[in-house]
């Protein structure tokens, strides 16, 4: 009985410990909606594409030639916006709902390192993919986006599921050998914004979600 007592004591202080150095309010299903979002996104931005095929095709010269529609490149930009707004808006709509049924703080130190974290990566990503833009290298900039949201995640992990690094590496590693691949970021990008985020939504929904319904 002892033993037990001891344990139980042990697993309650281990828990303690996480809560206050981990952000564990994550929703997973708002991984889900960020990938169906993305996916969404990248049908749109193909349908741009396909209707101006001068502006963009699978050869590396005709994505960073110097020639550049602003009118798609608006297009494009608008929608890549719209699919960050509508992740990041149902990601804290869930985690904020997550949080207060497990009577959990949803902004405090932890949270904050977690933020800080997450966004300084992609922060650095989102401007010099605007370079890359300003210099017309149109092809580079969807593996720009998945090198750097890749970071992103690793660095983030250290304050919240770690399970998010291995999202993470697999962003980074895919954003590499999009490199090579030139023309063909879009579908890249759709698979590591939006099957992968699809993948680790299920994942952690079903991994910690459900346990503490």
């Amino acid at each position: 009985m002892e033993n037990e007592k001891y344990l139980k004591d042990l697993s309650e202080i281990k828990n303690m410990m996480n809560r206050s150095s981990r952000f564990i309010s994550l929703s997973g299903l708002s991984g889900v909606f960020a990938g169906c979002y993305a996916i969404l996104g990248a049908v749109m931005a193909k349908m741009v594409l396909n209707s101006n095929t001068s502006y963009y095709n699978e050869s590396y010269e005709s994505v960073s030639s110097g020639i550049a529609n602003t009118d798609v490149t608006l297009q494009l930009v608008t929608i890549a916006l719209a699919v960050l707004v509508l992740a990041i808006g149902t990601a804290i709509f869930l985690t904020t709902r997550k949080a207060r049924k497990n009577e959990q703080k949803i902004w405090d130190s932890t949270s904050k390192r977690l933020v800080v974290n997450f966004f300084a990566p992609l922060i650095a990503g989102g401007l010099f993919c605007v370079v890359l833009l300003q210099y017309n290298l149109i092809g580079l900039i969807a593996p720009s986006m998945l090198i750097f949201y890749g970071l992103a995640l690793i660095h983030a992990s250290k304050y919240t599921f770690a399970d998010l690094k291995g999202l993470g590496y697999a962003n980074l590693i895919l954003g590499l050998v999009a490199t090579q691949f030139i023309g063909y970021g879009l579908y890249f990008w759709a698979i590591g914004f939006g099957l992968f985020h699809i993948i680790y939504g299920i994942w952690m929904h079903n991994k910690y979600d459900r346990k503490s319904a």
